[in-house]
């Protein structure tokens, strides 16, 4: 509350809209440890006036970040309702360019496989609904309808917005399609891996390491913590992602080129 007017933030939680989106509010805003580890670990590549992608927005605690950061942002969110907490957060923020598309290999337009009740894991893969039947982990989970959207590729967004200094990327399972659409490599960028699809984050590493020499390092769920001290090679990379119990759900792979 300010001036005894409900924040930006509470007016959202409280629209039956966004319902479905409010968990995601209460957990990735407001807590202020979590955002001074991940100010920390995104601070190891962005400096002030860089230009950040965010490709899945989600509910946009990365743009956040990178806005505390001070870097530009770029941001990509397909789901109608994640854009419109969005650009209730950020409209005004003139640093901050929101695109309601999907990205992939190729331009055009995908099918969305939206979880109404759990729409951070609204996906453009089957492959991945696939996958989290049955898993532990990943009970409940219902895909309970479909939007077409656009789709963009990491070229053409370079084209029209510049080269960026980082690229993040959680699109639930589809991270090596939108990788594809990469044909030149950026300074550093992270991607989502779940231990349900393992192949997925096996898939992007193969592409990172043709699109140039990558080192790589790992962060497990929400952490914010570097597991090794130094970047591993591609080699390294997968078979430590391989090991991970399937207890280690997920986590983000960095990539930062040398």
């Amino acid at each position: 509350m300010s001036n005894g007017q409900p924040s930006t933030l509470d007016r959202l939680k409280a629209e039956p809209r966004f319902a479905g989106l409010r968990r995601s509010l209460d957990v990735y805003y407001g807590d202020v440890e979590r955002e001074i580890a991940m100010d920390a670990l995104y601070g190891r590549f962005l400096t002030r006036s860089a230009l950040a992608f965010d490709i899945g927005a989600h509910v946009g605690d990365r743009i956040a970040s990178f806005r505390r950061l001070g870097a530009r942002v770029v941001a990509l969110e397909p789901q109608p309702d994640c854009m419109a907490v969005l650009d209730a957060l950020y409209c005004c923020d003139g640093a901050v360019t929101l695109v309601g598309a999907a990205c992939g290999t190729v331009p055009g337009s995908l099918t969305l496989h939206v979880n109404s009740s759990n729409p951070t894991v609204t996906t453009a893969s089957t492959a991945f609904i696939e996958a989290a039947a049955g898993a532990g982990g990943w009970e409940g989970q219902v895909w309970d309808h479909e939007i077409t959207v656009p789709v963009t590729t990491l070229d053409d967004l370079i084209a029209s917005h510049g080269m960026p200094a980082f690229v993040k990327i959680d699109v639930e399972g589809f991270e090596a399609d939108v990788i594809g659409g990469l044909t030149r490599p950026v300074p550093a960028l992270s991607f989502e891996f779940t231990t349900i699809q393992r192949d997925v984050a096996f898939a992007a590493l193969e592409k990172l390491a043709a699109l140039g020499s990558y080192g790589f390092n790992i962060a497990l769920g929400e952490s914010q913590v570097l597991t090794f001290d130094q970047p591993v090679s591609r080699a390294d990379m997968a078979a430590h992602i391989a090991a991970l119990p399937h207890e280690a759900n997920s986590g983000d792979v960095y990539a930062v080129l040398l």
